[in-house]
């Protein structure tokens, strides 16, 4: 990364072409008035053309004034059959077609309007402009030439005259105007600066060196012309001669950030990480460094991750930017991000907390805060934050959908329902949110009581997602719960176990399912898988082992595991009747 640019365009002590114009727009209808009274009429006109003339562009220029381009166009087309050399008209109607993005129809007519009037000036910035914008640079040279004859005390015209002989790479003919320019207004950053473009295009490196340190030379606290030395040495591959120059732009101010930035490109390219960092921190914690320019700077260990030292560096360069920028929300979101990234949830949390309560104007922020708080499950702070955001940014459809999830926890079934239904309105592109809304739709509609709108939620998640293993393991466990479309259930779930194999709850599913359809000895192949894997002793998976067993002839072993499942916190009355009665009840 260079830190320190070279700045070649015209800065405050120049006016580019497209100011000039900008002025000329406002002051144009004055300049022409000005000079339409002082025109003479022409030699075959008489005084009744020339009055009507008179008239007919005072009337072109208010129709221009309130933008009815047609008709004043119209007029000053009148007047040029009339007086061909009214100069003004031609300059007028040449702006008019500029306006149109016409410049190649607008030069003729100021190139008519210079050969006439050729001491003005305003003709000529408006040709040079329409030449720039319509890309015949090699016609600059002519006028810049007028335009410094005319008026010779204007550093912009050389600037321009300069810049024209750049584009066309007549790099020494540049180096001449760059001179004359030096004349008249003495030495200046600027046209140091656009010496030093022409010398690097040549390949003249030392001849750019020779020019800063000469500047170093005359005004050797300026920390500027040694960033741009060492940034010359630096991109030509002389580190060393970079590096001596920055170390003694650090003794002259060691508080300056940006010598610190570019001695960490310095060290960096030299391999010396530790220098680089420590460089880093010093810059880091100079908050006239812009917080912009050092987020980019942590973007750039991104394409690092996860590489533990990248995720460290970043971190910690983050954390300096809260100490730097304590008031700036961006500190604190690009430091939540970073904690995020080393699994720091707590302290990202409140980091991010930090950045809203300083600008709560930043959505990427409200999402990150709530989908940790989500992930925690932590389902009161989920739908506090995620109320508040809506309030704000209510046309979020990711954030309908996380607020879902925590009233769906909370078994707020029709709250849930409003915000879900919120998300599948407001995002109709996103196929992964879509997926998982109307997948919550048909958990909420389930326990709702209400199958068919149940079923309908679930086959249009599968419509955008037919592989969505969550979805179609809940659909199966419900069809079957139900005792419908068994062969459709056991479809779904034989999917979602191939999707997420060695799931025990996916696999308890597929088991019921086989059940239900009474094929009890595959039934136990799948439930005895779904026992080795749960982690959980889930009361209702020895349940189910039981009622398989039962079915196989296994009493004993199945009154077994239905204990087991009362041992494991399941008190059902059914349960009980089964222990005691040693038989499958529904």
């Amino acid at each position: 990364m260079k830190h320190q640019e070279l700045r070649y365009g015209k800065q405050n002590n120049k006016t580019s072409i497209h100011y000039l114009m900008a002025v000329l727009f406002l002051v144009s209808c004055l300049l022409t008035l000005k000079a339409s009274a002082q025109k003479p009429a022409s030699k075959s006109m008489n005084a009744l053309d020339s009055t009507m003339v008179r008239q007919l562009f005072f009337s072109a220029l208010h129709e221009k004034t309130i933008d009815n381009t047609k008709l004043a166009t119209e007029m000053f087309e009148r007047i040029l059959q009339t007086d061909p050399a009214n100069d003004a008209s031609l300059y007028e109607l040449a702006n008019l077609r500029k306006r149109q993005n016409n410049y190649a129809g607008a030069q003729p007519l100021l190139e008519k309007a210079v050969s006439i009037s050729p001491d003005n000036e305003w003709y000529w910035v408006a040709l040079a402009d329409s030449y720039e914008k319509s890309n015949s640079i090699n016609k600059l040279e002519n006028v810049f030439n007028q335009l410094i004859r005319i008026n010779p005390d204007k550093p912009d015209y050389y600037f321009d005259k300069a810049n024209a002989y750049l584009l066309l790479k007549r790099y020494d003919d540049a180096l001449k105007v760059y001179n004359q320019l030096e004349q008249l207004t003495g030495p200046s950053d600027d046209i140091l600066a656009s010496r030093q473009k022409i010398y690097l295009k040549q390949g003249k490196i030392d001849q750019a060196a020779a020019e800063l340190e000469k500047a170093i030379a005359d005004n050797p606290d300026q920390i500027r012309y040694y960033l741009l030395l060492s940034e010359i040495y630096n991109s030509n591959g002389l580190n060393d001669k970079a590096l001596k120059v920055l170390q003694q732009a650090e003794k002259l101010n060691s508080n300056s950030g940006m010598v610190h930035l570019a001695l960490a490109d310095i060290y960096r390219d030299k391999k010396d990480k530790d220098a680089s960092f420590n460089q880093l921190i010093l810059a880091f914690s100079n908050p006239d460094i812009s917080i912009d320019q050092k987020i980019r700077i942590i973007a750039g260990y991104f394409p690092k991750f996860p590489e533990p030292n990248a995720k460290a560096s970043a971190l910690e360069l983050s954390r300096i930017l809260t100490v730097t920028h304590p008031a700036d929300a961006k500190a604190y979101a690009i430091y939540g991000d970073m904690l995020l990234q080393n699994v720091k949830n707590k302290e990202a949390r409140q980091a991010y907390k930090k950045s809203i309560e300083l600008n709560e104007q930043v959505y990427a922020v409200h999402e990150q805060l709530v989908r940790i708080e989500l992930s925690e499950n932590d389902m009161d702070a989920t739908i506090k934050d995620g109320e508040n955001a809506l309030s704000l940014f209510p046309n979020q459809g990711w954030m309908n959908y996380m607020v879902s999830v925590a009233w769906a926890q909370k078994k707020d079934f029709k709250k849930a329902l409003t915000y879900v239904k919120n998300a599948t309105s407001l995002e109709i592109q996103d196929k992964d949110l879509l997926s998982l809304s109307f997948s919550l739709m048909g958990d909420c509609y389930h326990d709702l009581k209400d199958n068919k709108s149940s079923d309908e939620a679930y086959d249009k998640a599968l419509s955008y997602n037919p592989d969505n293993a969550f979805t179609l393991n809940n659909y199966a466990y419900y069809l079957s719960l139900r005792n419908e479309a068994l062969d459709k259930a056991a479809q779904m779930s034989a999917r979602s176990n191939e999707l997420q194999p060695n799931t025990a709850s996916f696999e308890d599913t597929y088991a019921w399912v086989l059940f239900k359809q009474k094929k009890y000895t595959e039934a136990r192949v799948w439930m005895e898988k779904a026992l080795a894997h749960d982690k959980d002793n889930s009361s209702a998976k020895y349940e189910h082992y039981g009622d398989i067993l039962f079915y196989l002839g296994n009493t004993d072993d199945a009154v077994q595991n239905w204990k087991k499942a009362k041992d494991h916190g399941n008190q059902s009355p059914v349960l009980e009747r089964k222990i005691n009665e040693k038989k499958y009840i529904e």
